[in-house]
């Protein structure tokens, strides 16, 4: 029997805008699920869409349809999730939507269980929730009064809800983190410990009752169960956990990894193994949490319009080169910084010059001295070929111990210092020299089968990372079924003595830079501009004014030395301001709807100084402060006129 692994990626709330950032934790996993199958083992890789909460609700709301009819058609409609795996050759196993009615009423089940234990208990949650993470915080785990996770907004909640005694299981937890190697990268342990667990952990609510969609808590009507337990117990629904639909628990459970990026390792390293700690199950064997693709300093959101489009790469570059690129350029554990020139560079230096010349190459050459069948007569020469068949025979090994680490980068980087080795060991040996004396016959057939061996295991072990490119180039090089297995990677001399080959496409053509560059510029700043607000513009005043009119408003550039909300006045701000003079300047604003006063201490702003003084509030205003203005959904917005810095107050605008 074979060796069982089970690999996870989490389930993803189901995005109406999917990006690169959405496949590559996902892309990551399938590479170790087809890197293990390639092994030998018996994989069960799982993935799924996370349906329920609040934000899906509102956005159902908004658009129309029941939240059923919304995570429908973005799991299932055109360019869904569904989509994408397909697109990104996902080779999951199983399919897990937290809608499915086995995982519905399993989680009631289990919701029951752990309140029949005494874990989960009633009572009212008052607090702060953000919306978009799901996610409830306390006042001082907020950083700058917003969500640390993604920076959001967050609100008041107060609500009657069940808690789980998270608090009970925190030296359980602790311990779990600090002394087993059950979390990677080890910088995420510190994270942790040092940020939730050692400031005290707090129980956590797990139910709410001002939203409804949601897994029904059966036994108390209006609540639902907080989409935490609802999406962690996938894990172990998909497996038959507490329903009839499967019967894989005994087989695949524990998990052997979790894959998830890193804005959810609180999730599944704190509140996950807790619950299993609560129901006394076996806790999976390692979570990994990843690193984010950075875009623009900043991790991709279809808010800001710096999202990277998976289909409109795929079809410029390739499916298999936009996998390979993914986990070649940017270590695992760590932030990476996605740029399209950085996707290109990758593609023509790794894919183009390195393995694409090393293949067209070898096999122009075998086509054209040998007719395209090597001749099984050979001579071999220790000096100028041991080394290349030193590293290579050596490559399955080093490889292996970078994707156990999962470090997949690394194992890349492995596999292409064979490829660049033997691409050097081309000009060394120079066949096209060699083909011109047929007393070198049977040395130039040793150097080329030297190359189709080196390219043959470079090939298998890039397989999990292009599956569909390593196809053709297997074909090209007249390697076999036999001649493509784990077993055969650590072989020297598996290719038959007479290998033929065959004439094929170029695998991965060069891209013009300049050119696809300049398309993809233009295509982001159409996203950019479509992501910015719908706004009305007031329409330009018809009414001329004379020159020497406007020339008599003095502009000047002022400091804000202080600011404050006026009192018993909604809409004014009292500013202290200098402009230049020495002596302090006040004028009101009406802009308290869009500005803290705290915020805008320090700015350099832009005001008329020459208006005659008049009384707002019982307060004399001395000029006016510049804004601009405009409507954005149906409201209308001021933005004051902000000037850098370095201008110093008093300098006049002209």
């Amino acid at each position: 029997m074979p060796e069982k692994f089970y690999i996870t990626t989490p389930i993803y709330y189901p995005s109406d805008k999917l990006h690169i950032g959405h496949a590559y934790c996902t892309v990551a996993t399938d590479v170790i699920a087809r890197y293990k199958r390639l092994q030998g083992y018996d994989v069960m890789f799982l993935t799924g869409t996370d349906e329920h909460g609040q934000k899906i609700e509102d956005k159902a709301k908004a658009a129309g349809v029941t939240p059923q009819q919304y995570v429908d058609n973005i799991v299932e409609g055109e360019r869904g999730v569904l989509d994408l795996w397909k697109l990104m050759n996902i080779s999951y196993d199983r399919f897990i939507r937290t809608t499915d009615d086995y995982h519905v009423s399993a989680i009631q089940k289990i919701f029951k269980a752990m309140y029949d234990k005494g874990d989960i208990y009633k009572g009212k949650y008052v607090g702060k929730y953000c919306k978009p993470c799901e996610s409830f915080w306390t006042e001082s785990q907020l950083k700058d009064g917003k969500c640390p996770d993604c920076g959001g907004e967050v609100q008041d909640a107060e609500e009657e809800a069940y808690f789980f005694r998270l608090s009970k299981y925190a030296d359980q937890v602790q311990d779990l983190l600090e002394n087993t190697s059950f979390l990677e990268p080890r910088s995420r342990v510190n994270e942790m410990v040092n940020n939730f667990i050692k400031p005290g952990l707090e129980d956590l609510c797990v139910s709410r009752t001002s939203f409804t969609w949601g897994i029904p808590v059966d036994f108390d009507p209006g609540h639902v169960v907080y989409v935490w337990i609802d999406a962690l117990f996938n894990y172990m629904t998909a497996l038959g956990y507490m329903n009839d639909k499967y019967n894989d628990l005994d087989t695949f459970w524990p998990a052997d990894v979790h894959i998830i990026g890193k804005e959810i390792v609180r999730f599944h390293t704190i509140i996950w193994p807790a619950m299993l700690m609560s129901m006394g199950l076996p806790l999976p064997k390692k979570v990994f949490g990843h690193g984010w693709l950075l875009l623009d300093g900043g991790k991709m959101s279809k808010s800001k319009g710096n999202v990277v489009d998976p289909y409109l790469l795929s079809e410029k570059f390739g499916v298999d080169a936009l996998r390979f690129f993914l986990l070649r350029t940017f270590p695992f554990g760590s932030d990476g910084s996605f740029s399209n020139e950085l996707l290109i560079q990758t593609i023509n230096i790794d894919l183009a010059n390195d393995l694409g010349n090393l293949v067209s190459r070898t096999t122009a050459m075998v086509g054209k001295y040998f007719d395209g069948t090597l001749s099984a007569e050979r001579r071999y020469e220790k000096e100028r070929d041991d080394e290349l068949v030193s590293l290579t025979t050596g490559l399955r090994s080093r490889y292996e111990q970078a994707m156990e680490q999962y470090a997949p980068h690394k194992a890349l980087e492995e596999i292409f210092k064979v490829i660049q080795r033997a691409n050097k060991y081309i000009d060394e040996n120079a066949p096209w020299i060699l083909a011109k004396d047929p007393q070198d016959r049977p040395r130039l057939a040793s150097v080329l089968y030297h190359l189709l061996e080196a390219t043959r295991i470079c090939g298998i072990l890039l397989t999990p990372f292009m599956p569909e490119s390593m196809d053709k180039l297997f074909t090209q090089i007249g390697a076999g079924p036999d001649c493509r297995t784990w077993e055969s990677a650590g072989i020297w001399a598996a290719l038959p003595e007479d290998t033929a080959v065959v004439k094929g496409e170029n695998l991965f053509p060069r891209i013009d830079a300049e050119k696809e560059l300049a398309e993809l510029e233009a295509i982001s700043a159409a996203a950019k501009r479509a992501a910015l607000p719908q706004l009305e513009i007031e329409p330009l005043t018809e009414e001329p004014v004379d020159f020497d009119t406007f020339c008599r408003s003095d502009f000047r550039a002022v400091k804000v030395k202080a600011c404050e909300n006026v009192k018993k006045s909604d809409k004014l701000l009292r500013f202290t301001l200098d402009d230049g003079t020495g002596v302090d300047r006040q004028i009101l604003s009406g802009i308290a709807k869009w500005y803290k006063p705290e915020d805008l201490v320090g700015k350099t702003l832009v005001a008329i100084v020459n208006l005659p003084p008049r009384k707002m509030m019982g307060l004399d205003s001395c000029g006016m402060l510049l804004s601009a203005v405009h409507t954005e959904k149906g409201e209308e917005v001021l933005n004051l006129l902000m000037l850098h810095d370095a201008i110093p107050a008093g300098a006049k605008l002209c």
